[in-house]
């Protein structure tokens, strides 16, 4: 996205460089986030919200038609099955700006991930 060339500091700026729906999506997922695990630090990192809690813990990025989640490869392998409704990579998922976002699979994939995490460190 060329917005994305302004090199945003804090997460409040990056969710401010896009459009009110696409912000809207941005806001509610960092919320799902942020409550999930409230002890993770939030920063930019990649030029994209980050979250980590003793490393990485997920990513999130605004594009024209869809959020970007980025829970690592593991993720993506441990929750093979749930994911199928949505289009994957081997460390990304896409859920569409046209949809809810799936806030209890969200909120699995993130306790997964700190439980990972934690067990890593």
């Amino acid at each position: 996205m060329d917005n994305m060339q302004m090199k945003p500091k804090n997460v409040d700026e990056y969710i401010a460089l896009f459009p009110s729906a696409t912000k809207e999506k941005l806001n509610h997922i960092r919320q799902i986030i942020k409550s999930s695990a409230p002890q993770a630090e939030e920063c930019i990192s990649y030029q994209m919200p980050t979250y980590k809690y003793h490393g990485p813990l997920v990513y999130f990025a605004g594009y024209k038609s869809h959020i970007g989640f980025y829970p690592t490869p593991s993720a993506i392998i441990a929750f093979k099955e749930e994911l199928t409704m949505y289009k994957t990579s081997k460390g990304a998922i896409q859920f569409t700006l046209s949809n809810k976002l799936p806030e209890q699979l969200i909120q699995k994939i993130i306790a997964f991930r700190l439980d990972e995490n934690i067990k890593k460190a």
